[in-house]
């Protein structure tokens, strides 16, 4: 049985940075799904999160294919508890810290708790931050939450390291999908500096350049999705482009070591 959060941890020891594309099923479907398949077929990311802030669409057929055709390993990125699946390698039991709702910062877990212990699925307990976006977005919306505002980094450190503190194994900062702006460079760096769990962020990432900018802010692990429902053939430029900054970045890491 695979670790998959042992893989993480081993890769971040080695400054090995990680990429996932991100799969909405409910978009991923039709011309969008076949186009998808073979774009991840001929260039896989690290990983591969399904999942949505309102998918209503069942993600246990598209996981299946996907492990099926696919060399990467599939985490669900729930939006809820009904978006749960045996089928997934992983699971990331998120929390939304930076909101208030109750719903999604327990609730929901409690609703799925038992079916998931039962399941033996690899769980991984993640702090979820909604950042400001530049607009709203879907989980703000259906969480019913206020985004963290892209200049208060310390609230964002805070609640990261919240997170570390009540046993969470990773943090998540999250523009929303389609976010029209990223989550700042300089809120990256400044809860990374103060953080000793792996770092993912994810929303508003339309292009390589972006890509760079996070791993260079020091996000361990990059998701990307919204751009790829209309243009999947840039999966394959993006995934290029993570191994390119990944080889660098080993390289420069073992020259330091020796």
């Amino acid at each position: 049985m695979k670790n998959i959060y042992k893989t993480i941890l081993l890769k971040r020891e080695a400054n090995h940075k990680m990429f996932a594309v991100l799969l909405d099923p409910d978009q991923c479907r039709g011309s969008i799904l076949s186009s998808t398949i073979a774009a991840l077929k001929s260039n896989a990311p690290d990983f591969i999160f399904v999942g949505g802030s309102h998918a209503v669409t069942p993600v246990d057929s598209l996981i299946e294919l996907l492990k099926e055709e696919v060399n990467s390993t599939v985490i669900l990125f729930p939006g809820n508890a009904s978006q749960f699946s045996t089928k997934a390698d992983a699971l990331l039991y998120l929390s939304l810290l930076s909101g208030r709702n109750a719903e999604f910062l327990i609730g929901q877990h409690v609703t799925s708790s038992v079916a998931i212990k039962k399941s033996n699925i690899e769980v991984i307990p993640t702090g979820y931050l909604l950042i400001d976006g530049g607009k709203p977005s879907s989980v703000e919306y259906i969480s019913n939450t206020r985004p963290i505002p892209r200049d208060k980094n310390e609230i964002a450190l805070s609640t990261a390291v919240a997170a570390e503190l009540l046993g969470m194994r990773m943090v998540y900062l999250e523009a929303g999908s389609g976010a029209s702006t990223v989550v700042p460079a300089e809120m990256i760096k400044y809860v990374k500096h103060g953080l000793s769990l792996p770092l993912i962020v994810g929303g508003g990432i339309k292009t390589t350049e972006q890509l760079i900018a996070a791993f260079d802010a020091g996000a361990d692990l990059v998701v990307v999705g919204n751009v790829f429902e209309t243009k999947s053939e840039l999966i394959s430029e993006f995934v290029t482009c993570a191994k390119s900054y990944q080889a660098i970045a080993e390289r420069e890491f073992s020259e330091t070591e020796d």
